[in-house]
C-alpha cells in the first residue's frame, strides 16, 4: 500500500512540475493590420521591410477576409475569430449607440489567462471591440488625427478627420513595446485605406502610403528587438480587405483577398502557405501561440502549417 501511495505522489508531483514548466509557443504575439492592404498593391510597392519578413517567414497572398469586406466587420472577425453571423457587427463607423461587440475577443481570452494586452489604432471605430478590463493600453490619438496628404499631381489633397496615420501609431506602439513588452499587441495602420478611397487602389498615392507603412513596420520590428523579446515573439501581418477603384466591401477577389504573413519564433522560413487561410484564423493562431484556451465558438483555426513546433 505504501508503495502505491509513493507512486501516486510521484505521478502527481511529476504532472504538476510538467504543467508548471510548460511554456507557450510564443510569449509575445503582435498582430499588425494594414488597412486596405491589397496584395497586388503591396507587391507593386515592394515594401522592403515587409518583404524581408516574407523571406524570413511564411506567407500567402490569397488569404480571405469576410463578407462584407469592410474595416470594422473584418477586423472584428480578425480579433474574435468568428464571422459576422456570430459577432453581428455589420456597420463600419464608430456608433456609440450600437454598444460593444457581443462575443469574446482575443484580448478577453488573453486577460483571463493573466496576459498583458494592448491596441494601437488609427480609427476610432475600434472602440466597439474594447470590452471592459480586456485591454491594458488602448491608444487612439484623436488630437493628431488631422492629416493632410497631397496627390502626386498636386491637383488634390486629403484631409481625413478622425484618422491617425502610421507614423504616429508606430511611434506610440514602439515606445510601449520597449517599455511594457505586452503579451498580445494589435497595431493598425490606416493609411492605404484612407488614401485608396481618395485616390484609388493601386494609385501612385496609395503606393506611396504603403511605403510609409513599411517604414512604420520597421519601427515596430526595431522596438521588438530593442525590448529584447524578438526570440520569443511572433508577428502576424495581414489586412482587413483589399479594394478596387475607390471602394471595397464586395465579394470580388480584389476586395476579399488579403495578405497573411507570419514571422518569428518557430516560423518556417521562406514558406508559401498552401492551405486556405481566413482572417478568422488570425485570432485562433494568436491564442494557440500564447497557449490560451480557444473558445469552442471559434470559426478560425490555427495556421499550424506555417510553424515547425
Amino acid at each position: 500500500m505504501m508503495y502505491f501511495r509513493r507512486c501516486a505522489v510521484f505521478v502527481a508531483t511529476f504532472t504538476f512540475t510538467v504543467a508548471a514548466l510548460a511554456k507557450p509557443l510564443a510569449e509575445h504575439v503582435f498582430i499588425i493590420s494594414i488597412d486596405g492592404g491589397k496584395p497586388a498593391a503591396i507587391e507593386e510597392s515592394q515594401m522592403p521591410v515587409l518583404q524581408k519578413a516574407v523571406a524570413e517567414g511564411a506567407h500567402t497572398w490569397v488569404a480571405n477576409t469576410i463578407f462584407p469586406s469592410k474595416t470594422l466587420p473584418s477586423h472584428t472577425s480578425m480579433l474574435t475569430g468568428v464571422g459576422p453571423d456570430k459577432h453581428h457587427i455589420l456597420w463600419n463607423d464608430w456608433e456609440p449607440k450600437q454598444g460593444l461587440v457581443h462575443v469574446t475577443t482575443i484580448f478577453s481570452e488573453a486577460k483571463k489567462a493573466g496576459l498583458s494586452t494592448a491596441m494601437f489604432v488609427g480609427k476610432e471605430k475600434f472602440r466597439h471591440l474594447l470590452l471592459p478590463e480586456t485591454v491594458d493600453e488602448f491608444d487612439y490619438n484623436k488630437a493628431e488625427s488631422g492629416v493632410v496628404m497631397k496627390s502626386t499631381t498636386g491637383e488634390s489633397k486629403l484631409e481625413k478627420e478622425g484618422t491617425v496615420f502610421a507614423e504616429t501609431v508606430a511611434r506610440d506602439a514602439a515606445a510601449y513595446i520597449v517599455k511594457k513588452k505586452p503579451s498580445l499587441c494589435f497595431i493598425h495602420f490606416s493609411d492605404p485605406d484612407v488614401v485608396g478611397h481618395q485616390y484609388g487602389w493601386e494609385s501612385p498615392e496609395q503606393i506611396k502610403s504603403l511605403a510609409t507603412v513599411d517604414a512604420a513596420l520597421g519601427e515596430i520590428f526595431k522596438a521588438i528587438r530593442k525590448a529584447g523579446i524578438a526570440d520569443q515573439s511572433v508577428v502576424i501581418v495581414s489586412a482587413d480587405h483589399g479594394g478596387h477603384k475607390r471602394a471595397h466591401g464586395t465579394n470580388m477577389p480584389d476586395d476579399m483577398h488579403i495578405p497573411w504573413i507570419v514571422w518569428g519564433k518557430g516560423v518556417k522560413k521562406g514558406m508559401t502557405i498552401e492551405t486556405p487561410v481566413s482572417t478568422c484564423d488570425t485570432a485562433a493562431t494568436a491564442l494557440w501561440l500564447l497557449d490560451v484556451p480557444r473558445p469552442e465558438s471559434l470559426d478560425g483555426k490555427p495556421v499550424t502549417s506555417a510553424f515547425q513546433f
